[in-house]
C-alpha cells in the first residue's frame, strides 16, 4: 500500500513539474486540404485523409485549388502540445522513457533545457548523431558491429549522446540494441551511461494516438509489435524521444530541420559541470548508407562546420562520398568561377569526374547535375569528412577514429596561433581518455607550453579527472604558477550545488552578509556559473574549515586576507568586507601551499582519487593524511545522505591506513626523527602536530602504532629508564633520599623526542631552546618529580587518602550545623576539594592558547570531565545545605552521592594501566547495551506493573504504593522475590485489610480483588517467560557480542585513550591535592611575574625551521617515496594488474596486425595496377608492331621479361 502511494506521489511531483510544457511546446495540425493527384482526392499532400482534416482547412476551394505544394509552415497550424510525459512499453521493461510531441520551429534551446534540468539527463560529453537511409532497408553484418562494439562502446566511456531515429528499423533499431546489450554487461554505478535519444517524425510513429493525453500521460502505455521484422513503433532501448511535428502523416524527413539545429545548439554548449569544460560539446555526425536526399543535409551540414564521420562500403551515399573524396584527392579543387557566385568553383574535368562516380552509384536518378553540384560542395568541405573503412580496420579502436575526426575538424576551425594539438588533447580531457593522450599527445614527440595545458588542467580539476591531472604535472605544468588564490577560489565556484561542501559554504556567506550588513558577495558568482553556483572566497572557507578543524589547528587562509594579528571574528569580517570592496590584489598571489590547498579543495568534496594524488603530491604526508581523516569524519557527521556518508567513512579510513603505513616507513627508517615527526609543529597545517591531529580524527590506527606508543612511553617515564619497577618508584616517593642511589636508573640528560641533529647541533635554525645546566642534586630532583609517572603516583595515593578521609567524615565524624560543626577533618576535606577545583581551573583556563570560550568547549567535551563537574557541584550544594539545621540531612544526602561520583573518578585514573585499561574499555561499550536493555525491559515493566496492580486492587488511590507496585514489585520479580500470597488470592494473606472507600483513603491497606485472579497469574508467568528467558538471555548475548567485537580493538582503543591521560598529567605540577596549591602558587610566580616559559611544552610540540626543518620534511618525502613504490610493486604483481598489461599487449598485436593487413591490401592493389600497366603495354606494343605508321629501327622487346618480372613480383607479394 505504501509502495503504491509513493509511486503515486512522484507521479504528481513529475506531472506538477511538467504543466508548463503545453504552455510553450506546441504541435502542427494541417490548416489546409492540399489534394493529392495520386489519391483521387481522397488524401492531402501532409499525407492525412480528408475525413481527419477540419472544415476549415475543407472550406477554402479557392486557396487550395491555386496550391500546388503542401507546406508546413505556410499550411499548418500551432496548437498545445497533447503529448508528453513519461512513456512505459508494455511487456518490455519496468524502465520509463521521457517523449514529447512538438513542433518543426520550436527552438532548440527550449529542448536541451527540457532534456538536462527536467528529465535529468546527463550533460553530454560527446554528440553522435547517426544518419542513415530508409528505416527499412537491411543493415549489413559489419555495420552492426560497428555499430555494437564501436560507436556504443566509445560513446559508453565518453558519456556521449548519441541520436537517432529511435524507431524499432533499420540504424535506429540496432543502435537500440547495442545500447541495451551494452547497459545489461556494464556496472549498474557506471559514471558514463550512454544515452539513446529518438528523433522521430511524429506522423510516422506506429500507434501515436495511445500517447494523446493533453494533461500529460505518466506514464503512457505504449503497445509496440515485438516481432523480429522493422516497424515505425518506437524502441523501448532509448531514454527519450523528440516526436517533430510538421503536420504531416507518413512522411519521412519532417524532423530533419529541428535536429540539425538542435545538433548545432549543443556544438556551442560547454561541456563539464555547469558548463566549466575548456570546449564546447563536440558533435559528429555519422552517414551510414542513404539516399540522394541526405546529399542536401550533408551539405548545409557541412556549411556550418558540423564534423561528419562516413562508413565507406555501407551503401548508398556514403560509399558515394567516400568514393569521390579518395578518388579526386589529388585533383586540383578551384579553377574557375562560378555563375552568379564571386566565389572560386570547381573545374570542368573535375566536374566530369564526380558526374562519373555519381552515375555510377545512381545511375537512375534524373536530376544528375544538381546531385553533381550537390556532391562538388559537399567535395569543397571534404577536410571536415572523415571515411571510416570498418569493413577492413574493424571497429576495435573506434573511438580514437571519434577522436581524429573531431580534431581533424576543429584544426580548420582554430586560429593559427593556437597548437594544433590544443584541441585533441581538450576532447581527450572531456571524455577522461588518458590513454589516448598518453599515446598520441604525450608520447615525447610533442613539446607542450604551460599556457597549452593551463585550461585543460582547469577541466581536469573542476570535473574530477585526476589522471590527467597527474598527466599535465608530469609534462611541463607548475603548479606555483597555476595556483593562485584567484583560481582556487574559482575552483571553490565550481562545487556542485548538491554536494554538503556548498552548503556550508553558503551558510557561512550567509553568516557574513548578516553580520556585516554587505549584499556583496566574496567573488562575482555570475562570472563563474551563473547566480546559482557557491561563494569561492578565502573567507567563507577558512570559516568552513574551522568549524570542521576545530579547536586543532590555527584558522586557514588568514595570512592572505592579513587576518593573523585580528582575534575578534567581528573586526574579521570588517576587515574582509573593506578588502573585498578593493581591487582583492591577493587574487593574484601564488598560493602558499599549492598541494595542501587543492589536498583540502578534492576531500571537501570527497573526491577520491583526487585526494589521494594530491596527497602523494602535498609534503608532510603524515600530518595531511590525518588531517584529511579529520574533515572527511566531521563530514561525515553532517551528510545525510546513506551512500554519501559510507564514502567519506571509508576514505577517511583510507587516510589513516595512509597516516600509519608511512609513519612506518618512518619508524623503521630513525626513531628519534619518527619521534621528531610526531610532535614538530606544521606551518602548513596552522601550527598543529601529528600527535594532535590524530586524537582530533579520532585516528586509533594510527597511534596504535608501535612508534607512537614509544614516544608516549618515553614522555610518561621522562627521564627515567622505562623498565623501572613500580615498586621502586613508590619507595622513593616515600624515602626521596633514594632517587640519588642506583635504585633508579635514568636516561643520558637529552630532550626527549629529538632527532640527532637537533640534540647534538645547534646551528639548525630551530626554536627551541636548551635548557641551562643545573647541578646533580637539582637535576636529579628535576628528573624525578616531573616525570609524569610520578606525578601520577602521587595523585593517586593521594586520592585514596581523599576517599578515605571523605569516608571517614561521612560515616564517623559528619558533626551538626554551626556552630557545632564542622570537626577539623570535615574542614581539611573542604581544602583538599578546594585544591582540587583550582587544578581544574588550572587545566581549563591558564593550560594552552586558545580562546576561553575554545577551552571550554573542549573542557566540556570529554566525559570525565563532565564527571569531575557534577562532583564539584554536588560537593557545593553539599556544603551549603549541611551549614543549615533545616537543609541539614538533605546536604548529608547530597554528599553521600556525591561520595559515588568522586569513587568512580578511579576508573579514569586506572585507566591507564595495560591489563585494567582495555576491560575498562569494554565495560564502557557495555553500558550503551544495559540502555537497550532497560528500555525494553521499561515496556515489559510499565505493562505488566499498570495491569497487575489494576488486577489485584480495584482502588487504592496511594501513589506511594502505587509506584512501589507498578515498578518497584515487578522489579524484584525478576530476582525471584515473587510474594505468591499477595498475588494468588488462593493463598492466606496474614494482612489485615478492608474495602471501605473511606478507610481507604485515609491510609488503609485494601483488600484484593477476587475477580480475574486467574488471569494475574497468566500475567506473572507470561512476565516471568519473557524478562527471565527472554530479556536476560537478550542482555547476556549483546555482552557476548560486544565483548568479542571490542575485545580485539580493546588494545588499539586503550592505546588511543592513554594518550589524553598522558597529556593530562604531563601538564600537571609535580605535587598533587591538597600540596598542589603550593605548585599553583610557583606555577603563577614563574610564568607570570618572572615570564619563566615551560620547558615541557617542548615533550609535545617542538618547532623547527630552516635547515632542520627542510632535512626533516625531504627525509619523510623520501620514506614517502619508498612505501609509494613498495605499493606500486604490490599492485604491479597482483593478478589483475597482469591481465591488463596482457590485455595491452594483446592490444598493440592486433593494432600492428591490422597495420600489415592495410598494407598487404595496398600492395595488392600496386600488384593489380602493375598487371593493368603491362597489359597496356604489351597491347600497345603488339599495336604499334602491326601498324604501318612506324618503322621500328630495332625488334620490340619479348613478352618473357616483363611477364618474368610481373611473376617475380607476384611471389614477392604472397
Amino acid at each position: 500500500m505504501s509502495d503504491t502511494e509513493g509511486e503515486g506521489g512522484g507521479d504528481e511531483k513529475t506531472e506538477k513539474d511538467q504543466s508548463w510544457i503545453p504552455k510553450i511546446i506546441k504541435k502542427r495540425v494541417c490548416a489546409t486540404f492540399v489534394e493529392d493527384s495520386f489519391s483521387n482526392g481522397r488524401l492531402c499532400q501532409c499525407g492525412g485523409t480528408r475525413d481527419t482534416h477540419e472544415s476549415v482547412a475543407l472550406g477554402d476551394y479557392f486557396s487550395t485549388a491555386i496550391v500546388s505544394h503542401w507546406d508546413s509552415s505556410q499550411h499548418s497550424s500551432a496548437y498545445p502540445t497533447d503529448a508528453f510525459g513519461e512513456l512505459e512499453f508494455a511487456g518490455a521493461s519496468k524502465r520509463h522513457s521521457k517523449f514529447l510531441r512538438l513542433s518543426c520551429d520550436t527552438p532548440p534551446s527550449i529542448i536541451y533545457t527540457l532534456m538536462t534540468v527536467h528529465w535529468g539527463l546527463p550533460p553530454p560529453n560527446l554528440v553522435v548523431s547517426v544518419v542513415s537511409g530508409e528505416g527499412r532497408a537491411k543493415v549489413k553484418t559489419w555495420v552492426r558491429e560497428v555499430l555494437r562494439q564501436g560507436l556504443v562502446k566509445a560513446s559508453q566511456s565518453t558519456g556521449a549522446w548519441i541520436l537517432t531515429g529511435g524507431l524499432r528499423e533499420g540504424v535506429g533499431r540496432c543502435v537500440g540494441e547495442a545500447v541495451r546489450d551494452h547497459a545489461t554487461a556494464a556496472s549498474s554505478v557506471s559514471l558514463n551511461k550512454v544515452v539513446a535519444l529518438g528523433i522521430a517524425p511524429w506522423g510516422l510513429v506506429h500507434n501515436r494516438q495511445q500517447l494523446v493525453n493533453p494533461q500529460g500521460s505518466f506514464p503512457a502505455r505504449y503497445y509496440f509489435q515485438n516481432t523480429s521484422l522493422d516497424s515505425c513503433c518506437l524502441d523501448n532501448n532509448y531514454q527519450a524521444f523528440l516526436l517533430v511535428d510538421d503536420g504531416s502523416v507518413g512522411r519521412r524527413g519532417g524532423e530533419a530541420g529541428f535536429r540539425a539545429r538542435l545538433e548545432d545548439y549543443i556544438s556551442h554548449q560547454r561541456t563539464g559541470i555547469w558548463g566549466s569544460g575548456s570546449i564546447d560539446i563536440p558533435v559528429l555526425c555519422m552517414l551510414i548508407s542513404g539516399e540522394t536526399t541526405m546529399l542536401e543535409r550533408l551539405d548545409l551540414s557541412l556549411r556550418n562546420s558540423m564534423p561528419w564521420l562516413v562508413l565507406a562500403g555501407s551503401g548508398g551515399v556514403a560509399d558515394l562520398v567516400s568514393d569521390v573524396l579518395e578518388s579526386l584527392s589529388s585533383a586540383p579543387p578551384v579553377l574557375s568561377s562560378t555563375e552568379g557566385e564571386g566565389e572560386a568553383g570547381p573545374s570542368v574535368d573535375l566536374k566530369d569526374r564526380v558526374a562519373e562516380r555519381v552515375r555510377k552509384h545512381f545511375p537512375s536518378e534524373t536530376e544528375m547535375d544538381k546531385l553533381v553540384e550537390r556532391v562538388l560542395s559537399i567535395y569543397l568541405n571534404r577536410d571536415l569528412i572523415t571515411v571510416y573503412h570498418g569493413e577492413q580496420e574493424g571497429p576495435d579502436d573506434f573511438d580514437t577514429v571519434l577522436l581524429k575526426a573531431l580534431v581533424g575538424a576543429s584544426k580548420q576551425r582554430v586560429s593559427g596561433e593556437a597548437s594544433p594539438y590544443t584541441e585533441e588533447l581538450k576532447l581527450a580531457v572531456t571524455w577522461n581518455r588518458v590513454d589516448i593522450a598518453k599515446s598520441e599527445l604525450f608520447n615525447g614527440d610533442i613539446h607542450w607550453k604551460y599556457q597549452d595545458l593551463e585550461d585543460s588542467m582547469t577541466d581536469a580539476l573542476v570535473n574530477d579527472k585526476p589522471q590527467f591531472v597527474r598527466l599535465f604535472t608530469e609534462n611541463g605544468l607548475n603548479i606555483l604558477d597555476y595556483l593562485t588564490y584567484g583560481r582556487l577560489e574559482s575552483l571553490y565556484r565550481s562545487v556542485a550545488d548538491s554536494s554538503l561542501a556548498y552548503v556550508l559554504l553558503q551558510r557561512r556567506l550567509g553568516e557574513r552578509q548578516g553580520m556585516t550588513g554587505s549584499q556583496a558577495m566574496l567573488l562575482d558568482v555570475s562570472s563563474a556559473k551563473g547566480s546559482g553556483g557557491p561563494p569561492g572566497g578565502r573567507w567563507p572557507v577558512s570559516r568552513v574549515l574551522e568549524d570542521l578543524m576545530g579547536d586543532v589547528c590555527q584558522p586557514f587562509y588568514h595570512s592572505p586576507l592579513g587576518l593573523e594579528i585580528i582575534s575578534s571574528q567581528r573586526k574579521s569580517l570588517r576587515r574582509v568586507s573593506k578588502l573585498l570592496r578593493g581591487d582583492c590584489v591577493y587574487r593574484k598571489k601564488r598560493c602558499l601551499f599549492p598541494w595542501a590547498s587543492l589536498f583540502v579543495w578534492a576531500v571537501l568534496q570527497n573526491r577520491n582519487n583526487m585526494a589521494v594524488f594530491f596527497w602523494e603530491m602535498a609534503g608532510e604526508s603524515v600530518l595531511s593524511a590525518l588531517s584529511g581523516c579529520k574533515i572527511l569524519r566531521e563530514l561525515s557527521k553532517l551528510e545525510s545522505q546513506t551512500e554519501t556518508k559510507l564514502a567519506m567513512k571509508e576514505l577517511a579510513q583510507r587516510f589513516e591506513n595512509l597516516a600509519h603505513d608511512v609513519f612506518s616507513k618512518c619508524y623503521q627508517s630513525s626513531e628519534s626523527r619518527s619521534f621528531t615527526l610526531l610532535i614538530r609543529k606544521s606551518p602548513v597545517w596552522g601550527g598543529t602536530t601529528c600527535l594532535k591531529m590524530g586524537m582530533a580524527a579520532d585516528a586509533r590506527l594510527f597511534f596504535s602504532h608501535d612508534g607512537v606508543q614509544s614516544l608516549l612511553s618515553q614522555i610518561w617515564w621522562g627521564d627515567m629508564k622505562r623498565s623501572t619497577e613500580v615498586w621502586k618508584l613508590l619507595l622513593t616517593f616515600f624515602c626521596p633520599v633514594l632517587m640519588y642511589t642506583q635504585l633508579i636508573s635514568f636516561r643520558e640528560l637529552e630532550e626527549p623526542g629529538k632527532p640527532d641533529e637537533v640534540a647534538q647541533g645547534r646551528d639548525n635554525d630551530s626554536t627551541s631552546n636548551t635548557p641551562p645546566k643545573r647541578p646533580f642534586v637539582v637535576s636529579r630532583w628535576r628528573q624525578f618529580w616531573f616525570a609524569p609517572v610520578t606525578s601520577f603516583l602521587g595523585n593517586v595515593l593521594m586520592y585514596f587518602l581523599f576517599l578515605l578521609l571523605f569516608a571517614y567524615v561521612l560515616l564517623v565524624d559528619f558533626k551538626p550545623p554551626p556552630p557545632r560543626g564542622p570537626a577539623i577533618a570535615e574542614c581539611v576535606l573542604y581544602f583538599w576539594v578546594f585544591t582540587i577545583v583550582c587544578e581544574e581551573i588550572r587545566e581549563t583556563f591558564l593550560v594552552g592558547s586558545m580562546m576561553w570560550r575554545q577551552r571550554m568547549r573542549k573542557y566540556v567535551q570529554d566525559v570525565w570531565n563532565k564527571c569531575d563537574l557534577i562532583a564539584i557541584i554536588l560537593f557545593i550544594i553539599g556544603l551549603t545545605c549541611r551549614m543549615f539545621q533545616w537543609s541539614y540531612e538533605f546536604g548529608r544526602a547530597v554528599l553521600c552521592v556525591d561520595y559515588m561520583v568522586f569513587t568512580l573518578h578511579l576508573i579514569h585514573i586506572f585507566a591507564i594501566h595495560k591489563q585494567l585499561g582495555p576491560k575498562i574499555i569494554i565495560v564502557g561499550k557495555m553500558m550503551k547495551d544495559i540502555f537497550f536493555f532497560l528500555f525494553f525491559l521499561g515496556v515489559w515493566l510499565m505493562a505488566y506493573g499498570v495491569a497487575n496492580q489494576a488486577l489485584l486492587y480495584s482502588y487504592d488511590p496511594r501513589p506511594a504504593w502505587i509506584f512501589r507496585r507498578v515498578f518497584y514489585r515487578p522489579y524484584l520479580h525478576i530476582f525471584g522475590q515473587v510474594p505468591v500470597e499477595e498475588i494468588d488470592v488462593g493463598k492466606e494473606w496474614d494482612m489485615e485489610c478492608t474495602d471501605n472507600v473511606t478507610l481507604i483513603e485515609g491510609g488503609a491497606e485494601p483488600c484484593r480483588s477476587q475477580y480475574a485472579n486467574w488471569l494475574v497469574i497468566i500475567l506473572l508467568v507470561i512476565y516471568l517467560l519473557v524478562t527471565n528467558i527472554l530479556l536476560i538471555n537478550l542482555l547476556i548475548a549483546m555482552f557476548s557480542y560486544t565483548f568479542s567485537k571490542v575485545q580485539g580493538q580493546s588494545d588499539t582503543y586503550w592505546k588511543f585513550q592513554r594518550y589524553n591521560l598522558i597529556v593530562e598529567y604531563h601538564s600537571r605540577p609535580s605535587l598533587a591535592p591538597p600540596f598542589i596549591i603550593l605548585s599553583h602558587v610557583h606555577l603563577f610566580i614563574k610564568r607570570y611575574i618572572r615570564k619563566v616559559p615551560s620547558v615541557k611544552i617542548l615533550h609535545f610540540v617542538l618547532e623547527l625551521t630552516g635547515k632542520a626543518a627542510n632535512r626533516l620534511m625531504t627525509w619523510e618525502a623520501i620514506q614517502k617515496e619508498n612505501f609509494l613504490t613498495a605499493q606500486s610493486k604490490i599492485q604491479r604483481g597482483s593478478d589483475s594488474e597482469r591481465l591488463k598489461r596482457m590485455s595491452v599487449k594483446v592490444d598493440s598485436v592486433l593494432k600492428q596486425m591490422a597495420e600489415t593487413r592495410d598494407h598487404d591490401r595496398r600492395l595488392r592493389a600496386l600488384e593489380s595496377e602493375l598487371e593493368y600497366c603491362s597489359s597496356a603495354l604489351s597491347w600497345i606494343v603488339e599495336a604499334l608492331s602491326q601498324s604501318n605508321m612506324v618503322k621500328p629501327t630495332r625488334p620490340p622487346p619479348t613478352l618473357r621479361g616483363t611477364s618474368q618480372y610481373t611473376v617475380n613480383f607476384s611471389k614477392f607479394i604472397k
